[in-house]
């Protein structure tokens, strides 16, 4: 019996042990996933849930993992790659004969001084977790006017269209309670536009302009004062703020570092076809755990599980893995009103204009919109029970062009 163990039950976790509980044979595999908490959480849901969006969000992970896979309720101290053992922090041990990290990533807000202490949830809040949509939501509904910011400390974060999001549909919600004109919405963000690529940075950043959303840009937070309720960057640079909606450090799992495992932000260096540890080959890491040079989006958990479990079924087999991952990746990005943009790229090519499938790149449509409306039903039902979808894994260039520079905005 073979034993494959899954650190992590989110997105990515889930579905590579779904797939490769229907591809392994039942009588010669045991698959085990590992999580801390038995809820599995439909992150994308929590952009809405400040604005009123809506709350089920939360499933047992039993009922989306297939049965023949054991699930194990436990956090995990240190992963011993030699002995190839897992152990948890109740004492109880975990021994493996391949072991695929898919603990994800999660927001630090420790990290920069300032940024916990009493303002927390209180005038300084985040969307990234279960507890901080609802506790912004209750924030939005009292906030009678002011300075807006909307804040990421340093990339790369989960969902780097998510903060864009947010500051989108906050400048919809006060229009729609008629009260835009009391709020004054700002941007700040380390990059030097609104985006990680170029023309779609340009694209975005367009709208920010028309919707007269200021943008603060290259700002590096030192520190949050929350006394005089002001962000402070590095080249003493200042942001005040009346309410602070921030994305703060995003970081891989603790014992990940402790394990030797990871680099500085805990995240598995692998190779970026195969997702392969670069330091011990029994081990991969999927989704938001690794050090892929591409978004932390749930599209990229998909698209590379796919190749993934390609690989793997390979590998256990004594072949090579011949199959590689490009890092593609596609996001809708909400834009209020009902509408949103879609983008679709990979390590080599930007996202560009143009089409795909029967929906629009870089342009707002109320079928983008719909197109993530839809998603939710398409998570629950397929994505994560590792069922097949008609999207192909490597990014296509059908559909797409290359603007030139005067059809730029």
């Amino acid at each position: 019996m073979r034993r494959l163990v899954i650190l992590g039950g989110g997105t990515a976790g889930t579905i590579v042990a779904n797939k490769l509980r229907r591809r392994l044979p039942l009588e010669d595999w045991r698959i085990t996933v590992v999580d801390r908490d038995r809820d599995h959480l439909y992150q994308p849901g929590l952009l809405f849930v400040p604005f009123g969006g809506r709350e089920d969000l939360l499933r047992p992970r039993r009922r989306v993992l297939r049965d023949g896979i054991q699930l194990l309720i436990g956090e995990v101290a240190k992963v011993d790659a030699e002995r190839k053992t897992v152990r948890l922090f109740d004492g109880d041990a975990v021994s493996y004969d391949y072991l695929v990290i898919a603990t994800g990533t999660s927001s630090r807000p420790e990290q920069t001084p300032g940024m916990l202490g009493t303002e927390w949830r209180r005038r300084i809040h985040d969307f990234y977790t279960y507890d901080g949509a609802f506790a912004l939501r209750e924030a939005l509904q009292g906030f009678t006017g002011g300075r807006l910011v909307v804040h990421v400390v340093e990339q790369p974060i989960k969902c780097p269209v998510a903060p864009l999001e947010f500051t989108f549909l906050a400048e919809a919600f006060f229009r729609r309670r008629e009260m835009r004109d009391q709020v004054e919405l700002v941007y700040v963000t380390p990059l030097d536009g609104a985006f990680t690529k170029p023309i779609a940075s340009r694209y975005l950043g367009r709208l920010l302009d028309d919707h007269k959303i200021a943008v603060e840009t290259d700002f590096m937070v030192e520190r949050v004062d929350a006394d005089r309720k002001v962000l402070v960057s590095y080249d003493e640079r200042e942001v005040g703020y009346d309410l602070l909606v921030t994305v703060p450090l995003n970081m891989g799992a603790d014992f990940v570092g402790a394990s030797g495992l990871g680099d500085e932000l805990n995240y598995v260096p692998v190779d970026k076809a195969t997702l392969q540890s670069k330091a011990h080959p029994d081990i991969f890491a999927v989704g938001d755990a690794n050090d892929l040079p591409t978004s932390k989006a749930g599209s990229v958990a998909h698209f590379s599980s796919e190749i993934f479990v390609a690989n793997f079924c390979q590998y256990v087999e004594g072949l090579a893995m011949t199959h590689r991952f490009d890092g593609h990746a596609n996001c809708f990005v909400e834009t209020g009103d009902g509408k949103a943009l879609l983008i679709d790229f990979n390590y080599d090519t930007e996202p560009l204009p143009g089409r795909f499938g029967p929906l629009s790149l870089l342009r707002e449509t109320k079928a983008n919109h719909w197109g993530k409306v839809a998603f939710r039903w398409i998570y629950w039902h397929l994505l994560v029970r590792g069922r097949w979808l008609p999207l192909p894994s490597r990014m296509s260039m059908s559909g797409k062009h290359r603007p030139k520079e005067e059809e730029l905005p």
